[in-house]
This record gives C-alpha cells, structure tokens and sequence, in this order.
C-alpha cells in the first residue's frame, strides 16, 4: 500500500499509485508526438511525460534528445535549427515534433511531468506556464539540480519540482541514517521549498535506489516516489508492493493491466 503524506501542491491531487505514459509511451516508436500522447489519453492516462528543448528561434519543443538524428528522419541539433526547420521533421518517418504548448492546449486535463533537458529551455518553460496559468499541471526536473534551483528561485513556490541528482542522493543518505544535516543544506533551500516528488530508476549502474528505507526516508518528508522507467509487469507489481507512489513506463497498457488487476487504475 502506498503510504498517504500530506499533499504539497496541486499538481499531486489525483490518488496514488500514479500512472505516467514515459514520453507519451515509447515502446511504438513515436515517442513525445502528439499521437502518443492522444493514444496514452484515450486509454485514461491523466499524467503525461515529456522533455523539452529550445529552437535557435526559442520555440519550446517536446523533444528528448538534443538532435534529431535517432528517431525522426532529419538530422541536426535543435538548438541550432529555427522551428521551420525542426517542424518538418518526423518521428518514425510520419509523426511531426510538437511544440509544448500546443500539448498544453490540446489536453487540457493532462498533467505533465517535464525534464527539462537544456538551460536554454529553462526561462521559456517558465514563461509559458505563466502565461496559460498551468502551475498545477506541470512538475519541472533536471537532472542538473541547478536548473531545477535557478526554475525555482524565478517561479516560486507555485511551481512543482522533483529533486535532482544532489537531492536524491542526500535522501538516500538520510536513509541509511545519516540524516542529521538539515534538509536545507542537504538538498538547498529552493529546491527543498519546491520539490514534492522524488523520480528515480530503481536501480542505477546495478546499485539499488528504491528501498523500504528509501521510500521511508521520502515519504518522512513529504515526498511522493515515481519509478522510471518500468516496462515489466512482475516489476511494476513488486515496486507498488513496496509502496512506491507512481511508475513511468513505455509500456502504457501492461501498466494499467497491473493497476487494474490491483484495483488502482483510477481515472
């Protein structure tokens, strides 16, 4: 059972265990395209996850690398190429790279998990969330705690994060005791203020990440714990056992098989 913590931003507001279509659901190949993202809706998904990157011309595209070359049909980096350039592009040969407002419009009742994947994204993202008023749709996380930290410290604490790299590992300190830093300096006074979730591999380079002494680390304060990116069913079903609060999978339909089977799928 996943444990109930208090909720720290609107964004969370929808029962745990929750499910998230990992780049719309890439396991057919047209990751972040708009199809995707209908297909993860049409079969109840509410949270989606995407990237985001800058043009040359500052058009915020939900995209996942910084180049074009490994899943579209056109090459370059689209942080050198305007949007005319980037737009033609398409993903397994058909599907068009979207922008992420347009995403924003087309599923208003979506909630979006972004990673923002280059600094240059950083004041556009903000800026569009400002001005659809979408704060309580959007969690913003970086591997680069930085960036996650200058978000923060330009959106305030309207904005919801998830901890970056230096965050995770402070909690996984704290979880093996060795917790007497105060949180403020452990993981940094904006980030702290702004973090409601921790997102984390299950394992990463064969160390375990997510334990019963880490989910009770996270939990103690206040943070819900989201898994990625987790394609297998036994998998899926032994991390909800655990307790964790969301899983991130490619495979949108077997993860909400198990979440159906264990009476969780909630729309």
């Amino acid at each position: 059972m996943t444990t109930a913590i208090r909720l720290r931003h609107a964004y969370l507001d929808h029962p745990a265990p929750l499910a998230f279509a990992h780049r719309g659901g890439a396991a057919d190949g047209l990751e972040n395209t708009a199809a995707a993202f209908r297909r993860a809706v049409g079969l109840g998904y509410r949270y989606l996850e995407t990237d985001v990157h800058t043009t040359s011309d500052g058009r915020l595209v939900a995209f996942h690398d910084p180049t074009l070359d490994r899943v579209t049909d056109s090459r370059g980096a689209i942080a050198q190429l305007p949007w005319r350039a980037v737009r033609g592009a398409r993903v397994g040969g058909r599907e068009p790279l979207p922008l992420f407002e347009d995403l924003l419009e087309e599923f208003p009742e979506a909630r979006w998990n972004v990673d923002l994947k280059a600094e240059s994204a950083l004041e556009p993202l903000l800026d569009l969330l400002r001005r659809t008023h979408a704060w309580d749709r959007v969690c913003v996380g970086s591997f680069s705690e930085a960036r996650v930290a200058r978000a923060q410290r330009l959106a305030g604490d309207r904005m919801a994060s998830s901890l970056g790299t230096r965050g995770v590992a402070g909690l996984r300190m704290r979880s093996y005791g060795r917790g007497a830093v105060p949180l403020d300096r452990l993981l940094g006074a904006a980030v702290r203020r702004s973090a409601v979730c921790v997102q984390v591999p299950e394992r990463y380079t064969g160390i375990p990440v997510v334990d019963a002494l880490f989910l009770r680390a996270a939990h103690a304060v206040g943070m819900q714990v989201h898994v990625w990116t987790v394609n297998d069913a036994d998998r899926m079903n032994t991390l909800l056992d655990l307790g964790v609060d969301g899983i991130m999978t490619d495979h949108i339909e077997t993860l909400r098989t198990v979440l159906t089977e264990r009476g969780s799928w909630v729309l």
